[in-house]
């Protein structure tokens, strides 16, 4: 599943084309993903300009003067940009929406297995009930030391699965989640609420330079995960953990462990997190 490095690189991958562009027509070939496209998307978005490109947690936010489009990857989903001659590209059986805008540009929305989703919202975007009871971005001052170690008082969860919970902060999925927690030398099976102060320290800085470090190289290129240009993300190049499991530690060449944790694979040193 595209985690938060994957949807912020194909958040800078389609902005350049289509922030301050309008929309001409929208095509729906399938409406029937994990919740059906409203019609209301056809008649409402033709005709307006596409005012910023945004992303809260996993979701890209397309903002309108009227409205904003929420657009979910699910699975395997992926948009891509199609300009000149790849604008006449025939659709394949998996492309289930085209956003044309008036320069002839298409947005395409391409989701094998339908996880994804497409949602069209007029109300405030905050309140809407996948955003409303998100955590902070990791990557934003909301998001340190003191809220961390705060929200972890008094909980017997183990660390991975507190950091990958979505309204404790958003977009720590279980690839990164790994990587962090190997960073920061934290086992993953250890209670969120016996960790101290100063190892929630590391643990966010690590959170954040493993978000940032993958951001940087276009997102873990895993299944079916391609950026808007089509093009793979080369982070996966530089995992420590996870995917390891049974082989050699990068630190101390120890055997890595592989566990099931939270209906997760987990991947840790036994050695180097503790």
């Amino acid at each position: 599943m595209p985690e938060l490095p994957e949807v912020e690189t194909t958040r800078r991958g389609i902005l350049p084309h289509i922030e301050s562009q309008r929309v001409s027509r929208v095509v729906l070939r399938q409406r029937q993903l994990r919740w059906p496209i409203s019609a209301e998307l056809e008649a409402d978005l033709p005709g307006q300009i596409i005012r910023s490109v945004t992303r809260r947690g996993k979701y890209l936010l397309l903002n309108t003067d009227i409205g904003t489009l929420i657009i979910h990857l699910g699975m395997s989903g992926s948009l891509r940009i199609l300009a000149g001659a790849s604008s006449k590209q025939a659709p394949g059986k998996h492309d289930h929406v085209d956003i044309v805008f008036a320069n002839q540009q298409i947005l395409r929305f391409t989701d094998p297995r339908r996880f994804g989703c497409i949602l069209w919202q007029t109300d405030a975007i905050a309140e809407h009930p996948l955003l409303r009871t998100l955590g902070p971005e990791p990557l934003e001052a909301a998001f340190d030391t003191p809220y961390l170690y705060m929200r972890s008082r008094g909980r017997s969860a183990p660390v991975k699965s507190f950091i990958m919970d979505s309204r404790i902060v958003v977009g720590v999925g279980n690839i990164y989640a790994n990587e962090a927690l190997f960073m920061a030398g934290i086992a993953p099976r250890r209670a969120a609420g016996k960790i101290s102060r100063p190892r929630y320290q590391t643990l966010v800085k690590a959170i954040q330079e493993v978000l940032e470090s993958a951001i940087a190289v276009g997102g873990t290129s895993l299944r079916d995960f391609t950026n808007s240009s089509g093009e793979p993300g080369y982070f996966k190049q530089s995992l420590c953990v996870y995917g390891r499991g049974g082989l050699p530690c990068v630190q101390c060449q120890q055997v890595l462990t592989e566990i099931r944790l939270g209906q997760r694979s987990t991947v840790y040193c036994a050695h180097c997190q503790k």
